[in-house]
């Protein structure tokens, strides 16, 4: 008791806490789960091998979890410990029908006496995975606010999830840090320690049954990773089932675990009581050092020692009897635990409450107004991209400034596609980057049912319209009247829309190569030969006559294409410009070939490719697992 008051600065009053539904029941009866190593590899791992065409054979099927038992109820902490490759992650995943690229050969998940499925795995198990996907620029009071928007019932009222988030924040000791920046590992904010009981905050928001934390202390300190399980007994003692994976625990974080799973190469080697760990060890022969953490001993006893073939057959032969003598001696137990003490929590039952989610159109706002919150927290992104627009507006407008005549008819076409041009590159390759950086939290969300496709496609689109539109005034009305183009109101707008619809034909390219591809190279790499067909196509690289089939076709729906013949009838109509040929002067009064169609032709053609790019983005959403590379 005294040992917890050191970790825990706050009285432990928060009965709210205390889980009312239904007791849980977790079992997991006679698993065999394998794994098809060739699936693991992601196809453009496979491709850049040159192994994409190749067929798996029966090699690549791994048996990762072999015969295993488990039986956990509410108020039971179960730690599943273990040396790396020994299947704990490949457990939590099976448990929460995660298990891609995997097949359980035989056995089965049971939640309640229930078979396990992806709707009822939703409705009662919050899964915390290793790494935390939080939004940077948010502080911990309103990423929680956020998600207690989008994840509890429609029934709560504003005022509700509000007191649910500042319990949760009291519950996770997380007061003192609730009104700091999130942050990540460019960003200064809150702590490792404190980073990851907000992500357990997210997932105990909707106050789930079932616990379940993949690896929760890794990359934590010895005293931060103590606390943090003091916490996740403390949620256990409240009614909930919590179980963790691990790779050595220290001792004092042992002794606060009620079950304990040691595996080793898919095996089980014990499950039963921490306290009693040792005893049945010491039973069979294998007793722990006097001062030696049991954790450390008996992980390494199990372990798989690959340094030589001898050691190795040495050591999976030590692992294989220890795991015989252990299914021998629970052959009897219906829970499979060694010496399990009995004792059923107190089951505390309310009144049945609807858990229907808040609908699409709350969940559009949330997700908008968290859009706008995070992007425009990002203050020194935002000051960058308006420095990159304005610098690049005042390069072009001084390299054109000082000319008492107007331009000649060559440098104004080049000065328009130059305008129309430059600055859409800057942006896909921003926008790609930006989308990779959220993908993982993306991906998360949706794998968790917090919100669909479509709300967050809407609030993705309009939230990102502010800056689009800084962007572009920025960078699209110093440069017109530097550059001394045609000085009426009317033609500086229809330019400035054009040029508009450009970039955000641009923005909206890049959305959709983010979403469509799985790694940052892959989609810059396809993003940059998509720009630069629609670049050399666009008519003034060389003449839209001179083009044979396959890049005519291709100008066809080149945005910069129409963006240049939209910008050259603007500039052109109305004016007259002399252009000299030998000893002759003509009066030029048309675009050079590029008023085959009229303008309005041009702002619908873009227009076209924006909804086209935006529908291929909403797609690639909609049909493409948004995983990304820490995900495979």
């Amino acid at each position: 008791q005294a040992q917890d008051s050191i970790f825990c600065s706050e009285e432990d009053n928060s009965l709210y806490f205390t889980y009312s539904g239904k007791s849980n029941v977790l079992e997991v009866k006679q698993l065999n789960y394998q794994v098809n190593l060739a699936s693991q590899i992601p196809w453009y791992e496979k491709l850049k091998q040159m192994q994409l065409l190749c067929k798996s054979g029966p090699d690549s099927h791994v048996s990762i979890i072999q015969n295993l038992n488990l039986k956990v109820h509410s108020g039971q902490m179960l730690a599943i410990i273990g040396s790396t490759a020994g299947g704990k992650t490949s457990l939590l995943d099976v448990i929460t029908c995660r298990h891609h690229g995997g097949k359980i050969k035989s056995g089965q998940i049971m939640i309640n006496n229930k078979p396990s499925t992806p709707q009822l795995v939703k409705k009662c198990i919050a899964h915390v995975r290793q790494d935390d996907r939080l939004l940077p620029h948010l502080t911990v009071r309103e990423t929680l606010l956020f998600i207690a928007k989008l994840r509890l019932p429609a029934c709560f009222s504003d005022s509700q999830r509000k007191k649910r988030v500042e319990d949760v924040i009291a519950e996770l000791r997380l007061r003192q840090c609730a009104n700091t920046r999130v942050g990540n590992e460019y960003l200064r904010g809150i702590s490792g320690g404190e980073r990851r009981r907000v992500s357990i905050a997210v997932q105990l928001l909707w106050n789930p049954g079932i616990l379940i934390l993949d690896e929760p202390t890794s990359g934590l300190d010895s005293f931060t990773a103590h606390n943090l399980v003091i916490t996740l007994s403390r949620l256990a003692r409240g009614n909930r089932l919590v179980l963790l994976s691990l790779h050595q625990p220290r001792s004092d974080i042992f002794q606060l675990f009620d079950l304990v799973l040691l595996m080793t190469s898919g095996v089980t080697v014990y499950s039963g009581t921490a306290k009693d760990m040792v005893q049945y060890f010491t039973e069979l022969g294998y007793p722990c050092p006097r001062y030696s953490n049991p954790a450390d001993f008996y992980v390494d006893l199990t372990s798989i020692d690959k340094h030589t073939t001898e050691k190795e057959m040495e050591s999976l032969k030590r692992a294989n009897t220890l795991a015989s003598l252990f299914q021998e001696k629970i052959k009897d137990f219906d829970d499979f635990l060694w010496k399990a003490s009995e004792g059923d929590s107190a089951v505390t039952t309310t009144s049945k409450q609807s858990d229907q989610l808040p609908g699409v159109l709350k969940q559009f706002t949330v997700l908008l107004s968290r859009q706008v919150s995070n992007d425009f927290r990002d203050l020194s992104t935002l000051l960058v991209h308006g420095f990159e627009a304005l610098v690049m507006s005042l390069l072009i407008g001084f390299l054109y400034y000082g000319h008492e005549e107007r331009l000649s008819i060559r440098d104004t076409s080049a000065l328009l596609y130059m305008i129309g041009a430059l600055i859409p590159f800057t942006v896909i390759l921003d926008v790609i980057a930006k989308c990779h950086s959220e993908r993982a939290m993306l991906y998360h969300d949706l794998e968790n049912g917090m919100y669909s496709v479509t709300p967050y496609f809407f609030a993705k689109i309009l939230g990102e319209l502010p800056e689009h539109c800084a962007f572009v005034i920025i960078y699209g009305v110093p440069i017109y009247w530097l550059t001394n183009l045609f000085p009426e109101a009317v033609h500086f707008l229809l330019n400035f829309f054009s040029v508009w619809l450009a970039v955000y034909s641009a923005r909206a390219m890049a959305l959709w190569v983010a979403a469509l591809l799985p790694t940052l190279q892959l989609s810059a790499f396809f993003g940059n030969v998509l720009f630069t067909s629609f670049y050399l196509s666009g008519g003034f690289v060389i003449s839209l006559e001179q083009l044979w089939t396959v890049p005519y076709w291709v100008s066809k729906v080149s945005f910069l294409r129409w963006n240049f013949q939209g910008m050259m009838q603007i500039e052109f109509t109305d004016s007259i410009y002399d252009m000299t040929v030998g000893n002759v002067t003509i009066k030029v009064t048309k675009a050079l070939g590029l008023d085959s169609e009229p303008l309005y032709i041009s702002y619908i053609i873009i227009g076209g490719n924006i909804l086209c790019f935006l529908l291929f983005y909403y797609l690639s959403l909609r049909f493409i697992k948004q995983k990304s590379n820490q995900d495979w």
